[in-house]
């Protein structure tokens, strides 16, 4: 059902957000959580007397069996001993509680020298804020954790390097309206908030995202309507930010709506990594509101497979059984991802989700980027370790983010080593040599 205009104007896209040096939430209505219905098929008649089951799908079955506090619920108990099951699993409520502060941190992690000078003299672009959960997954004790290097700050973010530039991707040139980008001839991208509810420290946007920048205003959202409106050769339309997925479901499926009121827009995309930092939001209400705009595809955001916690699977679960595609993004990162073991893990752990891995990008060169980013030959090691070690499906297109906004240049190891006469001569993963007859032209 369409949003009339007076209830758009009600969900208050154009209100003022408070005067802080990051935006809150695009809206804090209350929400409670959905259970998905337990759905049980009837069997065959069978002879008198004879038992009846009924059977039960798997992922009901967990919640019948006694299993061991997860590490979620210790840390919860420990460090947010008021909140109840309930709370917890409240959206809201972990973004109200998200740590944004030096002394609440220190009261959860023990703070590394280059960690603590970091908070200290505040010089990062990119304002601190993690969800309870997420920091649930964190190691206390060491700063060199791949999780923690990924949304903790350090004094490292601070060191400009050459090449690396506030907005790399050249995006504002290329924007005809605030927080659209055409690059690509057939598709845009429409950021539709600058809030994450974790913001992750190699963010490609951080010198927008977390700073009050980008709103959901319905004059701004309006104006990029009009755009896609008036260039039918846009078919493919991407919602990002910040996060998409933090605005009410109210708001979303306003934007949704209006973007399936034009006639041209085929597929529509929602990029985010709310499934692996702030699980709770994948609610059933949420699920079924988006599984009213098919064709509709979720790209994920994903760096290590730490990442693929039970939380993070029933969310992942919620979206593919609504049948929405899923898709993996993964930043190539120093200390995180980049070796072949982890990132073949991380593949495994997506498809076992059923979330396909997509791209693995080499990490643009934000300003203060220097720790975070790898050569691009340890990217080109780790697609020819994963490429017929393990299956097609895990493993991902390799790309490079052009800088000057060049799009997206797909990398691949060398496997033609060149032709003759006869063919072609190739090498396969094992590094032996083939030859194919190529006659054809």
């Amino acid at each position: 059902m369409l949003i009339t205009t007076q209830a758009v104007d009600e969900l208050a896209f154009t209100s003022a957000l408070p005067p802080e040096e990051e935006d809150e939430p695009p809206s804090t209505a209350q929400l409670t959580p959905v259970l998905a219905p337990l759905r049980v098929s009837m069997p065959a008649p069978t002879p008198s007397g004879a038992p009846i089951f009924f059977p039960v799908p798997s992922n009901h079955l967990t919640h019948l069996k006694k299993t061991v506090p997860s590490r979620s619920c210790r840390f919860r108990k420990r460090f947010f001993p008021d909140a109840s099951v309930k709370l917890w699993n409240n959206w809201h409520w972990q973004v109200a509680q998200r740590v944004r502060t030096p002394e609440k941190l220190r009261s959860i992690l023990h703070l590394s020298a280059q960690e603590e000078a970091a908070l200290t003299d505040a010089t990062s672009a990119l304002p601190l804020a993690i969800t309870p959960y997420y920091l649930s997954l964190l190691d206390p004790d060491n700063p060199n954790q791949p999780l923690r290097r990924t949304v903790v700050p350090t004094v490292l973010e601070s060191q400009r390097s050459k090449g690396e530039a506030d907005d790399p991707l050249d995006e504002a040139r290329q924007s005809p309206i605030p927080g659209l980008v055409h690059r690509y001839p057939d598709r845009v991208l429409l950021l539709l908030t600058s809030f994450c509810s974790t913001y992750c420290r190699y963010c490609t946007r951080s010198r927008v995202v977390g700073h009050n920048s980008i709103h959901p205003g319905r004059q701004r959202l309006e104006a990029a309507f009009a755009y896609i409106a008036a260039h039918p050769e846009i078919r493919d339309v991407l919602l990002s930010g910040g996060d998409p997925l933090l605005l009410s479901d109210e708001q979303l499926n306003w934007v949704l709506s209006r973007l399936r009121r034009v006639p041209h827009v085929e597929i529509i995309r929602i990029g985010s990594k709310v499934p692996a930092v702030l699980p709770q939001r994948i609610t059933s209400a949420l699920v079924r509101m988006l599984h009213k705009h098919h064709p509709l595809m979720l790209s994920l955001h994903f760096a290590h497979p730490d990442e693929c916690t039970p939380e993070t699977s029933k969310a992942c679960a919620r979206l593919a059984d609504a049948g929405i595609p899923l898709g993996s993004q993964t930043v190539l990162l120093a200390g995180v991802n980049d070796d072949a073991s982890t990132m073949a893990k991380l593949m495994h752990g997506l498809l076992k989700m059923r979330v396909r891995p997509y791209y693995l990008y080499q990490c643009d060169p934000i300003s203060g980027s220097v720790h975070f980013r790898t050569p691009v030959d340890k990217g080109l090691d780790i697609l020819r370790a994963l490429r017929g070690h393990t299956s097609g499906y895990a493993v991902p297109t390799y790309v490079i983010d052009a800088p000057g906004g060049g799009g997206k240049i797909p990398l691949m190891p060398e496997s033609v080593l060149g032709r003759d006469t006869d063919g072609l001569a190739l090498r396969n993963y094992e590094g032996g040599l083939y030859h194919y007859p190529d006659f054809c032209r």
